[in-house]
């Protein structure tokens, strides 16, 4: 479902090794309703090949177009990383969301990584050959500075509007026993003429290191649990609330900003809840807000005892050994 909607697997966004040992190729086909109407979108990828992503038997030009239209999110075991990884994770994370509703953005952030590839290529090249040329830089300065006004502009719009959200959500998962937070962190701000300057003045440090060291590439999201950092200080629970509180979050305003109801995915995510949390949570996903939710869990019986008593909707299907077996329903 998450290649279907993101075009890539959330476990190994290397499509490659996503196709079975000893076979030439893979196919991923699915069917979706979107706003009133039904679409079939595909991806084919072989071996050597570029992958081919079709809505509707058409192929896409370009991924990037394919992106938002149907939105999804994904809560997963590893989602930790989010807390406990480097920014880059939690940069991935703003852009997952930001892209899903706004092309602008996804159109900069995508201009803004390729000319990073090759400003940090020169610098290296100058370097390794002990010459430099400031002029030679000044192009992609110049390239780099407007795009990413732009990314920091809707990073900032985004914290802003999606704080309030976050809280409450995770206000309801908890029980409002704990004190939350996100915050931004950047070098630089919406002026793209501040931006250049920026990196000019950076580019002796920049020379130094062999890379871009100012940028919006730098940003990160600070997740803390009172004044403390989350990572050093929130237990396991607490940590996993969190990170379910900010995917739940995310669903809440991606359909804000899209009138579209995103996808929910939960991946193996009740062993680090407890039972408090847990019964918060399915209250949340089945009050009747959210779109359609797709569950795995280790324990065949556990997620329908878990609905059983909300009313909703559940069907489920067992995989043995590859092969995916409808249970019976329950309602």
């Amino acid at each position: 479902v998450h290649y279907l909607c993101l075009c890539k697997s959330y476990f190994n966004p290397i499509d490659a090794q996503n196709i079975a040992h000893n076979e030439p190729f893979m196919l991923v086909q699915g069917d979706f309703e979107r706003l009133g109407a039904q679409e079939r979108v595909s991806c084919g990828v072989q071996r050597g090949a570029k992958k081919q992503f079709k809505r509707n038997e058409k192929a896409y030009k370009k991924l990037a177009d394919h992106v938002g239209r149907f939105p999804a999110v994904m809560i997963a075991p590893d989602d930790s990383a989010l807390i406990q990884g480097g920014s880059e994770m939690r940069r991935k994370w703003m852009d997952a969301v930001i892209s899903q509703y706004d092309r602008t953005y996804l159109d900069a952030l995508i201009d803004v990584n390729k000319a990073l590839v090759q400003r940090n290529a020169l610098l290296r090249y100058f370097a390794e050959n002990r010459t430099f040329d400031a002029g030679m830089l000044a192009p992609w300065n110049a390239r780099i500075a407007p795009n990413a006004a732009v990314i920091a502009k809707a990073r900032r719009s985004f914290i802003d509007e999606f704080v309030p959200e976050f809280l409450s959500t995770y206000a309801e998962i908890s029980g409002g026993v704990e004190q939350v937070g996100l915050t931004l962190t950047t070098q630089v701000n919406e002026d793209s003429q501040a931006i250049e300057s920026k990196m000019l003045a950076s580019q002796d440090e920049d020379r130094r290191l062999r890379r871009t060291t100012v940028g919006v590439h730098k940003d990160d999201v600070v997740f803390s649990l009172g004044d403390h950092l989350l990572k050093r200080f929130g237990s396991q629970g607490q940590q996993k609330s969190f990170l379910v509180a900010l995917r739940l979050a995310q669903l809440s305003f991606i359909e804000s900003a899209t009138g579209v109801k995103p996808i929910l995915l939960l991946d193996d995510i009740f062993d680090k809840i407890d039972e408090k949390r847990v019964e918060a949570l399915m209250k949340r996903v089945t009050n009747g807000t959210f779109g359609q939710v797709f569950i795995t869990d280790t324990h065949l019986g556990r997620i329908p005892d878990m609905f059983a008593a909300t009313g909703a909707d559940v069907r489920v299907f067992e995989v043995r050994q590859g092969e995916v077996v409808p249970q019976t329903a329950r309602a």
